[in-house]
């Protein structure tokens, strides 16, 4: 296993469906000592819209408490911070969170 690494997500379009696949695959198969996502950006409000296998895997990755975070002020300023909590997303600072995880030795990793 590799260290420890956090995937920031922030692309609204194929990208976000790479980082998700790729973060939920490295996660079944132990690809790292521990793996965190975050959301950020135009990825929070594609996060309202999801379906499908996206969608399923998004919701995994909550339930197993693997994602950190999305961004308040973004959910704030997009209007879809009741979506977003609805969906079991806590939300904090981005610069905050990421600062938290540069000074615990995680990779940052951005899709």
């Amino acid at each position: 296993m590799a260290g420890k690494a956090l995937f920031v997500i922030m692309s609204d379009d194929l990208r976000f469906d790479a980082g998700v696949i790729v973060a939920y695959n490295s996660i079944k198969n132990k690809r790292f000592d521990d793996l965190k996502v975050m959301f950020f950006g135009p990825s929070q409000t594609r996060l309202t819209k999801l379906e499908g296998d996206t969608k399923k895997m998004v919701q995994e990755l909550i339930q197993n408490k693997m994602v950190d975070s999305a961004c308040v002020g973004i959910a704030d300023m997009m209007k879809i911070r009741p979506d977003l909590e609805k969906m079991g997303i806590t939300l904090m600072s981005a610069g905050d969170r990421i600062a938290y995880y540069l000074k615990e030795g995680y990779e940052i990793i951005t899709f």
